[in-house]
């Protein structure tokens, strides 16, 4: 016997289901619904006959269209390539400072030069250029080795300390923790502090002290009056910029046992094109010469 029944007040029959005393009406599809169900079927069925689709051992079936997104990807970075040809031509055959001198082409190489430092760069500099302890802020007017625009993707190109480039930039500030005794590198450092008004807490018999030791050890690289020497990439010592760190134990353990950073070399790495680019991009951020 069926559980079916017909319900009095709509005249159709149930399905038999049953909940908490609410009968299941056995109404049928609407026609529409129906129609617009079974079209699906057909199209999802012509689609993957008509496109890729179905996967395989090592690929997929190719489709009777033999539409492929990779090869859209394809095609368009093909454009994109040709689009710029002339430019990349242009910049691998030109010196930075003639790159700069034409408008269209330093606007290509700062773009593309923007696009090689979110790859290479941001890791240490920052996504803003802007550094942090240990690696320098690309935006502002200090510069180490110089800030033209030349002297910039000599930097880059051959990196700062690394030995696998014989062209590298090279500076190396001895260890005084070997050749000063404890109270003297007190002394230096809170000269040195003096110099950047961040001595406010030293002692002044500490800092004509440091001055007289620092006449003697240190003014040979950062000049006697501490404003640092580019040629040696040796710092200015009178701004406010410390990759280290501006107190006083800071500057006293960077004098007893230096840091030394390590910048690699990009040239063989990303090539003399991009390395340009990058060269008027961060010269364009603000701080170039």
């Amino acid at each position: 016997m069926s559980d079916k029944e017909i319900d009095e007040v709509t005249g159709v029959s149930t399905t038999g289901h049953e909940w908490d005393g609410i009968r299941e009406l056995d109404n049928p599809m609407p026609r529409w619904w129906l129609i617009v169900f079974y079209a699906s079927i057909v199209w999802a069925a012509a689609y993957t006959i008509a496109y890729p689709a179905w996967p395989l051992v090592s690929t997929a079936t190719s489709g009777l269209l033999g539409y492929s997104s990779r090869g859209d990807v394809k095609a368009e970075l093909a454009a994109a390539q040709a689009a710029r040809a002339d430019y990349v031509a242009a910049v691998s055959t030109m010196t930075v400072d003639d790159i700069l001198a034409d408008d269209g082409l330093r606007t290509f190489a700062a773009s593309a030069g923007a696009a090689a430092f979110k790859v290479n760069c941001v890791q240490c500099h920052g996504s803003g250029a802007q550094g942090a302890p240990g690696y320098p802020n690309l935006n502002d007017d200090e510069w180490l080795w110089g800030g033209s625009a030349d002297e910039i993707r000599q930097s880059i190109a051959h990196g700062i300390r690394f030995a696998e480039d014989s062209e590298t930039r090279v500076s190396e500030m001895p260890a005084f923790g070997e050749i000063l005794e404890p109270k003297e590198i007190t002394q230096v450092a809170s000269f040195v502090a003096s110099l950047s008004s961040k001595g406010e807490d030293a002692d002044a018999e500490d800092i004509a002290a440091g001055k007289e030791i620092f006449a003697q050890n240190c003014a040979a690289c950062h000049g006697e009056d501490g404003k640092g020497n580019r040629e040696l990439g040796a710092p200015d010592l009178t701004d406010a910029i410390w990759f280290y760190g501006s107190s006083l134990p800071d500057i006293a353990a960077q004098v007893r046992a230096p840091k030394h950073g390590v910048m690699p070399a990009w040239q063989a790495r990303l090539g003399d094109t991009t390395v340009k680019e990058l060269a008027v991009y961060v010269h364009s951020l603000g701080g170039g010469e």
